[in-house]
């Protein structure tokens, strides 16, 4: 009911036209995962979507790095063991990019990185779409919300690659013990071991992070004051061709609820950093993920988290577990891009 409120007190049937094919893009989760926005949550979208006139479906891409959801079979085969199905959702179910990710539309966005983006084709074809969005931490964008869920979420597998500009390497090599395990967990085979020391090939790495995430030693680092900029900025020229694609037939809402240090896409859920605050829409995807951000940073950060610093009200939490990401870019780059503004009005609704 609450989610049903929302939708009607942000107006978002009035994106949607009558019989309008209308995405409902979400994260189902990697598998071992239990904090991505549960079914019923998103069934509420879908019923509120079909009393405006549209037929929903209900979409992601294909992902980059290794788990089970880098092809359409894993992923709706995980999507079903989460709870995601036709009987829960009263909506089908699509993989937006395809069967192996390499279904795509190129979007002209002509701005400082990109002259086009590579739209997953689903997602480019509907006629309109509702961005439901889990606003949690990321190992590079220092949070995700809905920009990130336009960026990454939107975008088919080499979309994906586009993005991730930065590579791994190894500032201390006395730090890594050669085990293997960021060979193991490399989507594009480009680690192996040489004279007991992991070597990245830059020329085969995806820049997906895996290596990092999986590295029992914390021996791998990316280029963190060059590439974690440059990132961000890669990442939010591709949420801006989302959303020049809809522009006016596009809605947000932020779920910020067990707001966890990493993204979905770990096959594992961590200690939440905060306490849970509440959901939130808004048509401008800026002001919505500024809102969330600024709620978040006004908590007491949770001292029994993966947060090593940070912990007070009004310091920047994410960059109390990621210190080195610059998760304020997506909003200040964003604005500067014209996908929305940073100012906004917050209205309770109780």
């Amino acid at each position: 009911l609450k989610v049903q409120r929302l939708f009607d007190q942000a107006d978002f049937s009035s994106v949607i036209q009558k019989g309008d094919l209308t995405a409902v893009k979400v994260h189902f989760g990697e598998r071992g995962n239990s904090t991505f926005i549960p079914p019923w949550f998103v069934r509420s979208i879908v019923d509120k979507i079909r009393a405006s006139g549209g037929k929903p479906f209900v979409t992601d891409t294909n992902t980059l790095y290794t788990g089970k959801r880098r092809n359409a079979v894993d992923h709706l085969e995980t999507a079903i063991l989460h709870g995601f199905s036709y009987a829960t959702l009263n909506a089908p179910i699509t993989i937006a990019d395809g069967l192996k990710g390499k279904s795509y539309v190129d979007v002209d966005v002509n701005q400082k990185h990109f002259k086009s983006i590579k739209l997953s084709s689903d997602i480019a074809y509907a006629d309109s779409v509702i961005v439901s969005s889990h606003f949690k931490g990321h190992l590079m964008a220092g949070f995700g919300g809905a920009i990130k869920n336009m960026a990454m979420g939107g975008a088919c597998v080499q979309g994906k690659k586009e993005q991730h500009n930065v590579r791994p390497y190894l500032p201390e090599p006395e730090k890594c013990t050669g085990c293997g395990t960021c060979v193991e967990h490399c989507p594009g085979d480009a680690i192996m071991i040489v004279a007991g020391k992991s070597q990245v090939d830059e020329h085969l790495c995806l820049g997906c992070g895996d290596c990092l995430r999986y590295c029992p030693e914390d021996a791998l680092e990316f280029n963190w004051e060059s590439g974690i900029p440059e990132f961000t900025e890669r990442m939010v020229e591709y949420a801006y061709g989302f959303w020049k694609t809809h522009r006016n037939h596009i809605g947000f809402i932020n779920f910020v609820l067990n707001v966890t240090p990493e993204c979905d896409c770990f096959s594992l859920s961590e200690t939440t950093i905060v306490p849970d605050i509440g959901i939130l829409a808004s048509t401008d995807p800026i002001a919505l993920d500024q809102a969330c951000f600024d709620l978040v940073n006004r908590q007491q950060g949770n001292s029994h988290s993966r947060m090593e610093s940070n912990h007070d009200p009004g310091q920047d939490k994410f960059l109390g577990v990621h210190k080195e990401t610059r998760g304020d870019i997506q909003l200040t780059y964003g604005e500067q891009l014209g996908i929305g503004t940073t100012n906004y009005e917050l209205v309770e609704i109780k």
